[in-house]
């Protein structure tokens, strides 16, 4: 073994027990340690757990679409977050026009979201494919055309979402006398069936494969006589439409207003990072790990530094970054 080999090993080694102990700090901290550590007040630990699990399943809901998109067809679309809060728009024009209702809204916000992300990567990106650049300036123009007109249409002050009344009820765990909204524990539910359904579809069945091997190797998949373009067409109106649906129940549990977009674009953008592009099971362990990190650092930093939660999340950014360069479960393009 060379020094420069040596040192590289020992750099790796350094880098991970780093992250190790800065883990292990902060699991003390929170039981042990903080003003209000578990130990001392439990049921705050749960709820707040809770809570973050909550958190992280939509940021889940929304990352998976930009996964599909982003991860697996290597399509920079930087406009992801807006059709987050696009979707949270239609849903909340739909629930409150009358006629509508929250799960209809549901419906109009996946199927016009799906339809205008088939429109832009028809006619904006279909003919840049591998060109990172242009595709993220011309997505980044889309957004804040999208911006714009959402502003002009609905407003900028918050506008909130009615849970239906059959959802909106609190459940006793009898553990610490926790009680906890029910409509949590159903973003949970919803990002547990959605994690199941596209593992099962892009493991298990043909068109799965196929845009698995596209990713690898599109003029080959394109040689077999498949459609390629048709089979990405259609993955990026899923992703989407998971972006839209994210923006429905983000909606619902913290409101709709201009800015939202860009904080779940950021989000996205940081839970594929850390767990990998092109990795489901990435984005679900890096949204865990971000929602929990968010969470618990609003809660049991000191007093008086609470402000500063927002570090703790780019740290463990980096922390991933300098351990596992590709994120948790990436791989090189």
């Amino acid at each position: 073994m060379t020094l420069q080999q040596a040192q590289a090993q020992i750099g790796r080694y350094a880098g991970r027990a780093l992250v190790g102990a800065a883990g292990i700090f902060a699991v003390l901290w929170v039981i042990a340690l903080a003003d209000n550590a578990a130990y001392k007040d439990p049921k705050l630990f749960l709820t707040i757990g809770l809570n973050a699990i909550s958190l992280a399943a939509i940021y889940f809901v929304v990352a998976s679409g930009f996964t599909l998109i982003f991860g697996l067809m290597r399509i920079v679309n930087m406009a992801h977050g807006s059709f987050f809060l696009l979707g949270g728009y239609f849903a909340f024009h739909t629930a409150t026009s009358g006629w509508g209702s929250w799960g209809l809204g549901i419906l109009v916000a996946a199927l016009g979201v799906a339809a205008i992300g088939l429109i832009q990567q028809q006619v904006f990106l279909r003919w840049n494919q591998g060109q990172d650049l242009r595709q993220a300036l011309i997505t980044i123009a889309i957004s804040i055309i999208l911006a714009d007109q959402m502003l002009a249409h609905f407003g900028g002050t918050t506008k909130n979402l009615d849970w239906p009344p059959q959802l909106d009820f609190r459940v006793n765990f009898h553990v610490f006398g926790l009680i906890y909204p029910f409509t949590r524990i159903f973003v949970i539910l919803c990002a547990l069936a959605i994690g199941t359904m596209l593992f099962l579809w892009l493991r298990r069945t043909r068109t799965g494969m196929v845009i698995r091997a596209g990713v690898d190797d599109r003029a080959m998949v394109s040689a077999l006589g498949i459609n390629i373009q048709l089979v990405f067409a259609m993955t990026f109106m899923i992703g989407s439409a998971l972006a839209a649906f994210g923006g429905v129940l983000g909606g619902t549990l913290g409101g709709l207003s201009p800015g939202v977009d860009n904080q779940f674009l950021l989000n996205s953008l940081i839970v594929v990072i850390i767990g990998g592009m092109g990795s489901l099971g990435g984005a679900a362990i890096g949204a865990l790990l971000y929602g929990f990190v968010d969470a618990f650092s609003d809660i049991y930093l000191p007093q008086g530094y609470s402000n500063y939660s927002v570090l703790l999340t780019f740290g463990l950014l980096v922390f991933v970054l300098a351990v596992r360069p590709f994120g948790l479960f990436g791989r090189a393009a």
